[in-house]
C-alpha cells in the first residue's frame, strides 16, 4: 500500500494504499514430495516451465486459469512448502531480497507469483475481484502440485487473497504470517469513505496513464472497491489455521494519526479474535516490512515454518 509521506505520483504508480488504501495490487510442473511440498519432478502437463539449472534457482511455471496465463516461481525444497504474495502493485519481485534466505533458513519449496496484470501474468480486464485472485492463487498451487503444508505470507493487499484463500482451504495451511496486511475489522464503512476520499487523487492520476501495470490495477481496485470491502468487514479466519499479524510502526498512513490508529487497532482487533493468532510490532519499519525489517519477517516465517514440521 501507499504511505502518506510519499508523492502523490509514486503513491499512484504503488497502486498499495489504494490496494490497501483502496486497502486500502506445454510442459513440466513439479510434483508433491510425501509431505504436500513442491518437489522437483515433472507432473502432468498444466504448466510451462523453464528451469535454470542451477542449485537453488527458482524454476518459471506459466499457469493457466479462466483464460489466462499467471507466473509462478518455484525454489524448490522439502517438506514445507512457503507462498509469499506481495501487495497491491507490486510483483513476485518484491520478495527476491527474502526468498534465498528464507530457503537457506527453512529448506522448504518457496514459491512467489506475479497476480493478474503484473510481472509476466496476462491482465485480466475489469473491475479486480479478490475471489478471481483466489482462484488463480488455488490453481497455481493446484497445478503444481502443493497440496498441504503451506505457509502463507501476505503482504498488504495480499491479506484480502489470504483471508478468502484461508477459508476456502483450511486444511491446506498450516499457518500464515500476515505482514502489514489489510484485515477485516478495518473496514467500516466510515473507513472505507475515508479512504476513498484519501485516494481520489491518486486514482485521477492513474487514469492519466491507465495502461502502466500498477495504475491499471489501482483502477481495477478502485471500481470495485466499496462494495467489495463492505463484504470484507464480514468475512472471517478460520480458527484451524494459526496466524502471525505483523503490524509495522508507521503502517500505511504515516502522516495521518487517526488511520494509523485505526490501521493498529484493526490488527489487533483481528489478533485476539481468534487462537493460534500473535500480534507482532515491527518498531520503526514503515509500510513495507519486507524492505525495512527483513530479519523480522523471515524470523517469524521460519518460526511459523518450524512449529508445523
Amino acid at each position: 500500500m501507499f504511505r502518506a509521506t510519499i508523492d502523490r505520483r509514486r503513491l499512484a504508480l504503488r497502486a498499495s494504499a489504494a490496494l490497501a488504501l483502496l486497502a486500502l495490487t506445454a510442459g513440466a510442473v513439479t510434483a508433491c514430495d510425501g509431505h504436500g511440498s513442491a518437489a522437483r519432478r515433472p507432473s502432468s502437463a498444466h504448466a510451462v516451465s523453464s528451469a535454470t539449472g542451477r542449485a537453488g534457482a527458482a524454476e518459471l511455471h506459466m499457469i493457466e486459469n479462466a483464460g489466462h496465463r499467471l507466473a509462478f516461481h518455484v525454489t524448490p525444497g522439502r517438506g514445507a512448502t512457503v507462498v509469499l504474495d506481495a501487495g497491491g502493485g507490486e510483483d513476485s519481485s518484491y520478495w527476491n531480497g527474502i526468498v534465498p534466505r528464507l530457503h537457506e533458513a527453512t529448506g522448504a519449496t518457496v514459491i512467489t507469483y506475479d497476480r493478474a496484470g503484473l510481472g509476466k501474468s496476462d491482465a485480466v480486464p475489469g473491475p479486480w475481484q479478490v475471489e478471481s485472485a483466489v482462484s488463480d492463487l488455488e490453481a497455481g498451487l493446484r497445478q503444481l502440485g502443493v497440496t498441504a503444508n503451506v505457509t502463507l505470507v501476505s503482504h498488504s493487499q495480499a491479506g484480502e487473497i489470504a483471508t478468502y484463500f484461508a477459508k476456502n482451504n483450511p486444511k491446506l495451511l498450516s499457518g500464515a504470517v500476515l505482514v502489514d496486511a489489510s484485515l477485516p475489522p478495518l473496514y467500516t464503512d466510515e473507513e472505507i469513505a475515508r479512504l476513498v476520499a484519501l485516494n481520489r487523487p491518486q486514482v485521477e492520476e492513474a487514469r492519466k496513464d491507465p495502461d502502466e501495470p500498477r495504475n491499471r490495477q489501482l483502477l481495477a481496485i478502485a471500481a470495485s472497491y466499496v462494495p467489495m470491502h463492505r463484504a470484507y468487514h464480514r468475512a472471517t479466519w478460520p480458527d484451524s489455521v494459526p496466524a502471525t499479524v505483523l503490524v509495522s510502526e508507521k503502517t500505511p498512513f504515516d502522516g495521518s494519526p487517526e488511520d494509523v490508529r485505526r490501521w493498529r487497532d484493526a490488527a489487533a482487533s483481528f489478533a485476539q479474535d481468534g487462537p493460534g493468532r500473535r500480534l507482532v510490532t515491527a518498531r520503526g519499519s514503515s509500510h513495507d516490512i519486507p524492505k525495512d525489517r527483513p530479519g523480522l519477517v523471515l524470523k517469524e516465517v521460519e518460526r511459523m515454518v518450524s512449529a508445523h514440521r
